[in-house]
């Protein structure tokens, strides 16, 4: 980076939503990515199960969600790849006590649909037949190919002249005359408007800004990476897990990702696993079918990171001129980024925001949480 280099926008976080931001915002303005890791999609965005799931998260996850989902089946020419989304399916099963769970589920997606035991099993053979008591299927659950499509958004950003710079990271940040200075292991940079989205550490960056903070909280959430269990071909299975989501295993490359779904708030941090909650978790998936765990091959850990009221914060802090916040996607963050890139290039660009965001924007705005 030069000694002082100008530029319009400046996103701080070269994870989905920084680099998908940046991707759409680049169309129209000079656009400067710092991200402080060797690379971009580092942290949270490169520890993803990296699954679609229609009904997953709330009302808001959902809307967002939805208004994405094109985009991902059928990305604009531009992206120069074609459909980001595979058939996978999610297959929840009800043990003793998680019945009422397993009503619950089928009352509030009517996309889903039960399953008997039997069928449950057609779809992962390893399924302990004596202790589950019902099962669902979400057929309109995909995998979302979470590489592709970061990968896709960088060269788009590059194309229209996006600077990406990575081990930058920011160690100081204030207004000075109608802009940002920002200063970055690479040099400084000054810009008019300054994205928040630097995941787990946003709220950080919020206080180099002098802004106090939202109240973002990071998360673990930890995978272990098994052998094939019993030699099985699981590379036509369903994602499968607990109705409670106590845990989940998914296929993938030929082997089994099985997580204990573990949500401990920690501080921001290169994550990594604990042995104890891992281990609880893969004993909870070993009561559910009967196959043993016979060794860990590989495992790690992410950050999901939460606003108080687990929904996304996209706007302009009403607090300081330029600020944009575009941070606390939780565990939705590869599902939601079409929509979320594509409401903060509309704002951060002065453009008309499209109608279907008309009943989210007050729900995103950060000045819920001010």
């Amino acid at each position: 980076m030069s000694a002082v280099a100008d530029t319009d926008v400046v996103v701080i976080g070269g994870g989905i939503a920084g680099i998908g931001c940046a991707a759409m915002i680049s169309t129209h303005a000079r656009v400067t990515v710092v991200e402080a890791e060797p690379a971009c999609g580092y942290h949270a965005s490169a520890r993803s199960a990296a699954i679609f799931i229609p009904t997953y998260g709330g009302p808001v996850i959902g809307a967002l969600s939805a208004l994405g989902e094109a985009y991902l089946d059928t990305p604009p020419a531009e992206l120069k790849t074609d459909t980001l989304l595979s058939p996978r399916g999610e297959l929840l099963i009800a043990m003793d006590g998680e019945e009422e769970a397993m009503s619950a589920v089928l009352a509030a997606a009517p996309g889903i649909v039960e399953l008997s035991v039997d069928e449950a099993l057609d779809r992962v053979p390893i399924l302990d037949r004596h202790r589950i008591r019902r099962a669902c299927l979400e057929p309109a659950a995909r995998d979302i190919d979470a590489d592709r499509l970061l990968q896709s958004w960088l060269r788009l950003a590059r194309r229209n002249g996006a600077r990406v710079e990575t081990e930058s990271a920011v160690t100081g940040l204030r207004r000075e005359g109608a802009g940002w200075h920002i200063d970055t292991a690479c040099g400084p940079v000054r810009a008019t408007i300054v994205v928040n989205a630097a995941g787990a550490w946003c709220d950080e960056i919020a206080a180099l800004a002098s802004l106090e903070p939202l109240g973002l909280v990071p998360h673990r959430r930890s995978a272990a990476v098994l052998p094939a269990p019993g030699g099985h071909d699981v590379s036509s299975w369903p994602l499968f897990g607990s109705v409670n989501e106590t845990w989940y295993a998914k296929p993938l490359g030929g082997k089994l990702m099985v997580s204990p779904a573990d949500e401990d708030p920690l501080p921001p941090h290169d994550a990594f696993t604990d042995d104890m909650v891992l281990a609880e978790g893969l004993h909870r998936y070993e009561r559910a079918v009967v196959e043993p765990v016979t060794r860990v091959e590989h495992q790690w850990a992410g950050l999901r990171t939460f606003a108080p009221d687990r929904v996304p914060v996209v706007g302009f802090d009403p607090r300081s001129e330029g600020f944009f916040w575009l941070a606390g996607q939780g565990g939705y963050g590869i599902q939601t980024a079409p929509a979320m890139s594509l409401l903060a290039a509309s704002l951060i660009g002065g453009e008309a925001v499209p109608p279907a965001f008309d009943d989210l924007r007050a729900r995103l705005d950060p000045a819920r949480l001010i």
